[in-house]
């Protein structure tokens, strides 16, 4: 399958994850606040997606709206006018489209986007959430990079839209930190053993794990590598031993 290269200017700056936030002065995860905010440093921009009960590609982490509303619930039972409505806790704004975030960032930073699994066992029942996201994106002319922990996605993605590049989301996968997944699943995607059937042209990868035998392999090839999430200085300089660029939170990265 044919890979889209990474743009460099995914590399050129660090990447605040799920936007510049912190929510002590009224800037929440994954807000067009946050992104605003990394937009002004001029850091790239990572971002989650979930679909909405209406089809529409919504930028939030969680799959329940209790860690980051008053609200409780899937986020998949509610509208995306809904959601809209519900407001960030300790911000003022509702949940943001994957639109609306497009039109704030406007091309002036790269825009990292997880698509986050739909499936709930990392499996093939993906798809709704894909062609949303890339609706989405039709006429966006700014730096994108697509990418999902799930394979399936990311080869959904690769059908409907070649012309983006596509990497993998990747990690240990402990048993311990993805409880309701099958262990024999969590086991096959340690190798990152889908890389090339996706068409993936990099990953990020879990920070303390780039040590791993399948992220050197992809590094000596040369993959860029990304990783996820540093919170200080000296983190940052270990990651940077073998990753390309890092995606941060909680401190201001040169």
């Amino acid at each position: 399958m044919e890979k889209r290269p990474l743009p460099k200017s995914f590399l050129a700056a660090p990447i605040a994850h799920r936007g510049l936030h912190d929510v002590g002065v009224g800037v929440p995860e994954n807000s067009l606040a946050s992104f605003g905010a990394a937009i002004e440093r001029g850091y790239g921009i990572e971002l989650d997606l979930q679909c909405s009960q209406d089809g529409v590609a919504m930028v939030f982490h969680d799959y329940d709206l209790a860690r980051l509303t008053s609200d409780t619930g899937p986020l998949a039972m509610r509208t995306a006018a809904e959601l809209g409505q519900i407001a960030l806790t300790g911000g003022e704004e509702g949940i943001p489209t994957l639109a609306e975030t497009l039109a704030l960032v406007a091309g002036r930073v790269p825009l990292l986007i997880e698509i986050k699994d739909q499936d709930g066992a990392l499996g093939p029942n993906v798809g709704t959430l894909e062609a949303a996201t890339v609706q989405a994106l039709q006429g966006y002319h700014g730096d994108v990079a697509l990418m999902s922990f799930n394979p399936h996605s990311v080869a959904t993605l690769a059908q409907l839209a070649p012309h983006l590049p596509r990497g993998l989301t990747t990690c240990n996968y402990l048993p311990e930190d993805w409880p309701t997944i099958p262990k024999a699943r969590l086991a096959e995607l340690v190798p990152i053993p889908d890389f090339t059937r996706t068409g993936a042209s990099f990953i990020s990868h879990q920070a303390s794990d780039l040590g791993s035998t399948s992220v050197l392999t992809l590094k000596a090839e040369a993959t860029p590598v990304l990783c996820w999430t540093i919170r200080s200085e000296v983190e940052e300089k270990a990651a940077r031993r073998v990753a390309d660029n890092v995606t941060f939170e909680g401190y201001l990265p040169a």
